[in-house]
């Protein structure tokens, strides 16, 4: 990489000040901010690019090691269920299906009691409720405030 100081940034610009002239100069090096500028951009799309591939190439060993165990259990879960299904034909080979007897009592069908399901009813009394205060409806805040306000007193003068 190139060393550049303070003393050698300053002698550049003299020497650029001298041969592009006082005039000039300024729109000169707004054009090489300019050039500069792209080119860092350009640098910075590009290491961007090759990390893309490179996660990418490492992405796709990752899916072709995870598909490769897969590929294993389900080989082993294959061997595993046929060797089961040939233990169980041979633990069942020597049962007869006329030892099996059912259940001796039947179960009973399901019969709906004919209830109003759809109908909620509390097992409290709305004329007890309401005797002894419980609340059956729910309040909003406004409501519950303005019940509970303290009233004002009618000998001031004020409503």
């Amino acid at each position: 990489m190139i060393d550049l100081g303070i003393s050698k940034m300053a002698l550049i610009g003299v020497v650029a000040l001298i041969v592009i002239g006082p005039e000039k100069l300024p729109r000169v090096a707004r054009t090489v901010g300019a050039l500069l500028g792209k080119a860092q951009r350009y640098v910075a799309d590009v290491k961007a690019e090759v990390n893309r591939s490179i996660d990418l190439e490492e992405l796709r060993k990752m899916k072709d090691n995870v598909e490769t165990a897969a590929r294993d259990v389900e080989h082993s879960v294959q061997t595993a269920a046929t060797d089961f299904e040939k233990d169980w034909a041979a633990t069942t080979a020597g049962l007869e299906s006329s030892s099996y007897e059912p259940l001796a009592t039947p179960v009973p069908e399901y019969k709906n009691p004919g209830k109003k399901w759809r109908l909620k009813r509390g097992a409290t009394p709305g004329w007890y409720k309401a005797r002894h205060g419980v609340r059956t409806r729910a309040l909003s805040g406004a409501a519950r405030v303005a019940r509970f306000r303290p009233r004002a007193s009618t000998g001031g003068g004020q409503p």
